[in-house]
């Protein structure tokens, strides 16, 4: 193992999926494959900047809980996003701030409490290997991930980190930036070319009423159940899908697509989610109620980039 490729962590008990994420796999969509990369922007983002680590750096996303982690080494790491019941050596562990743990600690996930998807970064970054530019794990395409064939962790597993340059100095995120993820999401939405095609109730409903995420919400994509939004176009010819694209089909009921979406898609389009509005949706329990909120592309290209200078 090379002097830069450390053992971190290793694996106990897989949950039904941790996968490694990098900012994720760009520059490749015309060969049909996806992007990847954090289903929570805003909480890989933090956990990176709490652990010193520069944008880009490899994050292990944990979805719904049931890992357990132990520490082969001494490491600095930061846990953000979902609320899993985390445990620290059976305590409740210190959430969206560095932690300093020693080796033979143990880290549990118990199941969600508030959102879905946490986050752990480790100082110096987790390293997996790279496929296509990126370590981002993809497990439809199988690409990237610790093994860079799209696997989610297993049982024995061993989690390689980079060694880190500095170790980040003790710190906690503002408690502005530790969302409940448990309230209404407000996700703001730039309308897209097709929304002159919805019917003027159709609008109406799509910013006026509630929406309830459904069951059937994963990585690629969330729908959503409420009214039934009409629109007076028949089909299109498939076109890019870009992240947060807001699909309508035939039935009415709005699809939110995420990282690991297709790349094409038919279905008229009501518009798109800002990268950090489809980042909440991502942390959103079925059930749960959206609103839409309309937003001007000026406004929500200043804001992102302004979160990630903040975070660079």
């Amino acid at each position: 193992m090379s002097e830069r490729n450390l053992s971190g962590f290793r694996v106990s008990r897989a949950g039904p999926l941790a996968l490694l994420q990098d900012a994720g796999r760009f520059g490749v969509r015309h060969l049909g494959v996806t992007q990847g990369g954090p289903a929570d922007l805003h909480a890989w983002a933090w956990a990176n900047r709490l652990a010193g680590n520069a944008w880009g750096s490899g994050v292990l996303e944990i979805t719904v809980g049931g890992l357990e982690l132990i520490a082969e080494r001494d490491l600095t790491i930061a846990l953000t996003g979902a609320d899993l019941g985390i445990k620290y050596n059976g305590q409740a562990a210190p959430r969206w701030r560095t932690l300093a743990i020693t080796i033979g600690d143990t880290l549990t996930f118990g199941s969600p409490v508030n959102g879905l998807r946490a986050y752990l970064a480790v100082a110096g970054g987790f390293r997996g290997d790279t496929v296509l530019g990126s370590a981002a794990c993809v497990v439809r395409e199988q690409l990237g991930g610790f093994d860079g064939q799209g696997n989610s962790l297993r049982e024995g597993d061993t989690l390689t980190v980079n060694r880190a340059e500095h170790l980040p100095a003790e710190q906690a995120a503002p408690e502005s930036e530790q969302p409940d993820y448990r309230q209404t999401a407000v996700l703001d939405l730039l309308p897209g070319a097709q929304i002159a095609a919805f019917t003027g109730r159709s609008l109406f409903d799509a910013f006026n009423a509630e929406w309830q995420v459904d069951q059937r919400a994963d990585r690629m994509g969330v729908r959503l159940s409420g009214p039934r939004l009409q629109c007076t176009i028949g089909s299109l010819v498939s076109e890019g899908i870009s992240l947060g694209a807001v699909q309508v089909p035939p039935d009415g009921q709005p699809i939110a697509l995420l990282n690991d979406r297709q790349t094409i898609g038919g279905y008229p389009r009501l518009g798109n989610l800002t990268p950090l509005a489809a980042s909440r949706l991502a942390q959103c329990m079925p059930g749960q109620t959206v609103r839409f909120r309309a937003a001007g592309i000026d406004s929500a290209l200043r804001r992102h980039r302004q979160f990630v200078q903040d975070h660079k």
